[in-house]
């Protein structure tokens, strides 16, 4: 026995030296730097087959958190605020519990956020500062929680008509990746696991686009899901799609908001409704506010964008004020070809009548001053 003891532990020992020596196996990764003055180095690093698998445990949690927490925290903190709001009561158990729920969906949607980063620069050494991640908190955190208030509050007035409303949002980004996969014309994605099928492959991708139909219902998905794409994701920064997603998401936001206003019930006696809506709308554009600054200040890899976020709106300016001078030069046009036919008219009438008015208004006026 003592014997047996002894051996275990210098089999102990000697892994544990093992573990601590350089490993026989290594791979090298080639990583660029972030340009500075439009150059960039390529850098060489190896990488053994402990940090190898430890990278690749921590990419499955980051995505085991995002679906955890828009398919699991998401429903959960709806389900319970809305009780709250039905009971007009809140316990201490239950505030613990939602506020776990809201910090388990910021911090998948974070996740996501990071994820996408990761993706699209996969070329490049990412290294993202303490700011960033603090404004991506602040941003998530005011739209998830406005978003989840709003469902919330038009649940309580207008029961069975929120399933219009999800429903419609779902199946719209559901439906959305293929669509566009479909009209681009591109084969089917068979490189996404040799041992799967056709079908294998249709069921995975249908769960990916159900994750992501979940994420966009709560928040704009930073990984975006392109079937036609060979890695599924795209890669590109589109501006366009994230403007049309945030104004889209505001006016409904607001017509939810405005409809729970005129059929709100009793339970709404002791609260002032104008003033709930204009905070929910404010908190909104605060966490719009926050992906602004994000983009335009903290973003990693906001060198390599081909146009930041103030040039971006300041073209949308340029645009809206060219549009509005185009439009003025043909009012004016037109106010000159009146004013020229008007004064064709008076060459044709007589010169006694042309001249007479014009003194009499004149001598009329001197003698209004004088008195």
């Amino acid at each position: 026995m003592e014997n047996d003891l002894r051996r275990c532990f210098e089999v102990f020992c000697l892994y544990c030296q093992s573990s601590q020596n350089e490993e026989p196996y290594v791979s090298i990764t080639k990583k660029r730097q972030m340009p500075k003055d439009g150059l960039s180095e390529e850098i060489e690093k190896e990488v053994g087959q402990a940090e190898g698998k430890l990278f690749t445990h921590r990419s499955a949690f980051s995505r085991a958190s995002v679906i955890q927490a828009f398919l699991g925290s998401a429903p959960q903190l709806t389900l319970q605020l809305y009780i709250t709001i039905l009971q007009q009561s809140i316990s201490t158990g239950r505030c613990v519990i939602m506020t776990l729920s809201l910090l388990s969906i910021v911090y998948g949607a974070l996740r996501c956020n990071i994820l996408a980063i990761k993706i699209k620069y996969d070329e490049y050494e990412v290294k993202v500062k303490p700011l960033a991640y603090i404004c991506i908190f602040l941003w998530r955190s005011f739209e998830i929680a406005t978003r989840v208030i709003v469902l919330v509050l038009f649940t309580s007035v207008l029961k069975i008509w929120v399933l219009v409303i999800i429903l419609v949002n779902f199946f719209s980004f559901f439906f959305y990746p293929w669509i566009l996969f479909w009209c681009s014309g591109s084969p089917f994605p068979e490189n996404i696991e040799k041992a799967l099928s056709r079908v294998g492959t249709t069921i995975v991708l249908c769960f990916l686009t159900f994750l992501y139909a979940g994420i966009n219902m709560f928040c704009w998905s930073a990984v975006q899901l392109e079937i036609d794409n060979p890695d599924l994701i795209s890669k590109s920064q589109n501006w366009y799609r994230l403007l049309i997603y945030y104004m889209v998401r505001f006016i409904e936001n607001a017509v939810l908001l405005l409809l729970w206003y005129f059929f709100k019930t009793d339970i709404y006696m002791y609260v002032c409704a104008p003033l709930l809506i204009l905070q929910l709308l404010i908190a909104y554009c605060t966490g719009i506010l926050f992906m602004l600054v994000f983009y335009q200040f903290f973003h990693p890899c906001k060198r390599l964008f081909s146009s930041s976020v103030s040039e971006s709106f300041m073209s949308c300016l340029r645009c809206v004020c060219l549009s509005c001078l185009r439009g003025k030069p043909t009012k004016t046009v037109t106010k000159t070809d009146t004013d020229f036919k008007s004064s064709t008219e008076q060459d044709v009438t007589p010169s006694t009548s042309k001249m007479s008015p014009e003194p009499t208004e004149m001598w009329s006026a001197v003698d209004l001053c004088s008195a």
